[in-house]
């Protein structure tokens, strides 16, 4: 079963979901890809393999069966393999719900959700240090604000916190799909929940990411809630937003 590969928090996470009157939207991590030798990033050019792609069907299948959910909108960062990832559970979805017309869903790219374009302002600036301290090291310097060409880190959060809350779904029993890379979910994670310093078993697996949904009227007056391994968790975007100033 395909499902198997998929990280156990996401499972647990499903269990966790807000009353389906709640709109939400899974930020997550692209199916399981070709390996990359060393510590550097991750080429463009890796794709899905053939488990990836049974895996990101499955869970798209798995999702709108066991949430009573419909995916209502889909944004992906422009590499293949995340648009592939959120092709292939649209597909999975509309399998089990035909009538739904997830099909028609399109696709759409954000440079938000890719580097440069996250955090990176000044790719030539970061990339020495992405190649020297590898992807972990990369977001431990980038969340305590010590790498040349890039944004502050509340900034770089809040950028993509507000574009999952224009993409977010309205209506009852919406789901969003969001699909982004490792170092953009790391990040994000590590600023929202007040860390300084992350290690590997924080890093997102393949096929892993949150859930989020927004409670307000306004962006910088919600509140963002979301799930991450097995935990609900809160944040005031102001106070938020505040802490920069």
């Amino acid at each position: 079963m395909s499902l198997k590969l998929l990280p156990p928090s996401m499972l647990r996470a499903v269990d966790l979901l807000p009353d389906v009157a709640v709109p939400v939207t899974l930020f997550t991590r692209h199916s399981i890809r070709e390996m990359v030798v060393g510590q550097g990033l991750a080429g463009y050019d890796l794709q899905l393999t053939d488990q990836g792609k049974d895996l990101a069907q499955a869970w798209g299948a798995y999702l709108i069966d066991q949430t009573d959910r419909v995916i209502e909108h889909c944004i992906s960062s422009p590499i293949q393999r995340c648009i592939d990832t959120a092709a292939l559970m649209i597909q999975g979805a509309d399998q089990i719900n035909p009538k739904s017309n997830t099909h028609h869903i399109k696709i759409v790219e954000q440079g938000l959700l890719v580097e440069p374009g996250s955090f990176v302002l000044d790719i030539e600036q970061a990339a020495p240090y992405f190649k020297q301290q590898g992807a972990l090291g990369f977001i431990n310097s980038f969340v305590n604000n010590t790498l040349p060409g890039m944004k502050q880190p509340i900034t770089g959060v809040i950028d993509v916190l507000h574009l999952l809350y224009q993409t977010h779904p309205q209506q009852n029993h919406g789901l969003s799909l969001a699909v982004s890379h490792d170092t953009i979910l790391a990040g994000i994670l590590a600023v929202i929940s007040g860390k300084t310093q992350i290690i590997q078993q924080d890093w997102p697996e393949m096929m892993e990411g949150l859930f989020v949904w927004f409670e307000g009227e306004a962006f910088i007056d919600a509140k963002l809630k979301w799930i991450w391994r097995g935990e609900c968790n809160e944040l005031s975007i102001r106070e938020f937003v505040e802490q920069e100033r």
